[in-house]
């Protein structure tokens, strides 16, 4: 295992992703920032850069295995074995179940749950025979609890749980943890765009807010924090766990 870890997160061009980006980076990794918005993640990596981190920002579709493999062979190539994954990359808009269609399903699915699947199907081997590595995705609290007009992300971030549960069973003993972390309502470009979408959007964060014992939105940071602990050698004996992160809205 080299001394500095190299850790990938995808979706991190924004939002959560970008917060664990930053978070890794200040924890001594080397991080891989890897995004469909190949300008935003360059952002980012040179954000760390200017920090006296080290990045390297990697155009990432995750619906695509060729984009995929070829981002982590870059990575691998240009920062050393990947000891982290945060499987961060996402996508939704509020819609009704009975206003979806099967094009909306396909892309919700492909990007949410298959992506996750994609990515860690990547780079696991290597963590196996290293007999070491961290993978922590991130789903949501509507994978627990349910939200209305989410069921397709619902059912997405859901199956997202359950993979991660499996692969922590199949790799314990090669070292390898893997674990779930779970945002409430929390304040990024995502929930912004879906919000402009509804009739009254102002309305409608507020509401969530107000719906939060702590009376506030999550932060990007909120998230990036839980991520950044169950990713460290501190939390090599926690694997399978589920933690949401939701001010308080959720409780297990």
């Amino acid at each position: 295992m080299s001394l500095t870890r190299v850790a990938l997160v995808t979706g991190a061009a924004s939002g959560i992703g970008r917060a664990c980006a930053l978070a890794l980076a200040q924890d001594g990794c080397a991080v891989a920032v890897a995004d469909v918005q190949e300008q935003a993640g360059g952002e980012v990596a040179e954000q760390i850069d200017r920090a006296g981190g080290r990045a390297l920002a990697l155009r990432m579709d995750v619906t695509d295995g060729e984009s995929v493999a070829a981002a982590v062979r870059s990575a691998t190539d240009s920062l050393g074995p990947i000891a982290v994954l945060v499987n961060c990359a996402g996508w939704d808009e509020l819609k009704p179940f009975l206003d979806t269609d099967e094009g909306f399903w396909r892309k919700v699915v492909a990007i949410n749950y298959e992506g996750c699947l994609r990515v860690t199907h990547a780079v696991l081997g290597d963590m196996i025979e290293r007999e070491h590595g961290r993978i922590v995705s991130v789903a949501s609290d509507a994978a627990r609890v349910g939200s209305s007009q989410e069921a397709v992300y619902a059912g997405a971030k859901a199956g997202v749980i359950a993979f991660g549960k499996t692969i922590a069973r199949e790799t314990a003993r090669h070292g390898v943890t893997a674990n779930v972390v779970c945002p409430g309502p929390t304040d990024t470009p995502l929930l912004q765009g879906m919000a402009e979408l509804a009739a009254d959007s102002e309305r409608l964060v507020s509401s969530l807010a107000r719906a939060v014992p702590m009376r506030r939105l999550g932060r990007p940071e909120d998230v990036a924090a839980a991520v950044s602990f169950l990713a460290s050698e501190q939390a090599g004996y926690i694997t399978g766990q589920t933690l949401s992160v939701s001010g308080g809205l959720t409780m297990a």
